[in-house]
């Protein structure tokens, strides 16, 4: 056993103890009980798939509610500056040191976006009903500082896992909030076995799909394109040096996508409600978007797809890649360096790039939404299979 082993892991149990605690501490001057009332009504819907992603935060509106999103949204957009950006894009090629400066950057924006969310929430949460005891000023500040304040804990927590404990703290805390769950949807469904409702061969049938689509998503999170690289050998009398070009049929991950795709139909959605009479006159499309339907899910399996093509587009260049190979000296088997080269990736690029982003869809769109022991499955080993942060080492202080 690797010395010190022990002590990681029970560091990292002992991490996850207090996040799990955590949970438990609910959000001061809220009536909890007409909150329940509230969430069970929209727990259908977006409310309970970020409850499922939360570990049971929001439904229990505790100070740990908004969890590590603010850092995941921050994330994405510095990751996206990298890619578009010239002076970020200057940052991820510097190594150690621009990876040092932008998660300075990914901090600072994860305490901007959490203060706003946080403010956001109270006023929400005033203009919910009477789940507010005493409204006003100073609810609104307490309420943003302690959810503000709870992302930093957290953030904190993360960093403190992945610089004392086992595997990445991020992973970790969403791995474990998804998974406590699980046990509540199973219970769920062999309540409604009892009730009736489901049938032994349909309780039978959806324990194989889980087992099979674990089985799919392990494999495909896992799955390589593999194109034989050679290198000359400097050494005299030596045959060349065989390498492989190693392309991941998910190159998009889930997280980018999906995010830019909410993004998206929140915006349109925002633009609807906001512009006079265009609410009125688009009744059908509100219902559609408000409810998860399937005009909604329909849109948002399109801008998945749309998205992971277009950002995996950015991300695997083939003209960068073949220079990166001309310059050391290496050369596909059987294909001439420069053009060729860049031509021959550019097919393998598409091809992989089409399978990823249909894999996504729906996995990630539905059937249904996040909730359901199919979408629980999908994001519990997306997470331990593919997720790397943002392809970076982790939140710094």
């Amino acid at each position: 056993m690797t010395p010190g082993l022990g002590r990681r892991i029970g560091f990292t149990l002992g991490a996850l103890l207090v996040y799990r605690l955590g949970l438990l501490i609910p959000l001061p001057g809220i009536d909890h009980s007409v909150w329940e009332q509230l969430f069970r009504s929209q727990a259908g819907g977006v409310l309970g798939a970020f409850n499922v992603l939360s570990g049971g935060a929001i439904q229990r509106l505790s100070i740990l509610a908004l969890n590590v999103f603010p850092y995941l949204s921050a994330a994405v957009l510095i990751q996206l500056m990298t890619t578009v950006g010239p002076q970020f894009g200057r940052l991820k090629k510097e190594g150690r040191q621009g990876r040092t400066v932008t998660d300075q950057y990914t901090w600072y924006l994860t305490v901007l976006l959490a203060v706003f969310q946080s403010y956001g929430i109270a006023i929400g949460l005033e203009g919910a009903g009477r789940i507010v005891s005493d409204p006003g000023w100073m609810f609104r500040i307490s309420t943003t500082i302690t959810l503000t304040g709870g992302t930093m804990f957290l953030m904190w927590l993360c960093d403190l896992i992945r610089a004392r404990g086992v595997g990445h703290g991020l992973s970790l805390i969403l791995c474990l909030g998804i998974v406590v769950e699980v046990p509540a949807g199973i219970a769920g469904v062999l309540e409604l076995f009892r009730q009736g409702v489901f049938s032994q061969r349909a309780i039978v049938l959806m324990g194989l799909i889980a087992v099979c689509l674990t089985a799919l998503i392990a494999l495909v999170e896992r799955a390589r394109r593999r194109l034989p690289v050679t290198f000359p050998n400097h050494q005299a009398g030596r045959p060349a040096v065989e390498a492989e070009l190693s392309l991941k049929l998910n190159s998009a991950g889930a997280l980018i996508p999906t995010w830019l795709a909410s993004l998206s139909l929140s915006l349109l959605y925002f633009v609807v409600s906001i512009v006079p009479g265009l609410e009125e006159r688009s009744g059908f499309l509100v219902d559609q978007f408000a409810h998860r339907g399937p005009l909604f899910l329909a849109f948002y399996a399109l801008l998945i797809f749309v998205f992971a093509l277009f950002y995996t587009a950015f991300v695997l260049s083939p003209d960068d890649t073949a220079r990166a190979l001309e310059k050391h000296g290496g050369r596909l088997e059987g294909v001439e360096p420069g053009e060729a080269t860049a031509a021959t990736l550019d097919r393998s690029f598409s091809r992989i790039t089409l399978i990823g982003a249909a894999y996504l869809v729906p996995g990630v769109s539905g059937p249904g939404n996040p909730g359901s022991l199919y979408g629980r499955t999908i994001l519990f080993w997306r997470r331990i299979a593919s997720y790397r942060g943002l392809h970076g080492p982790g939140p710094r202080r």
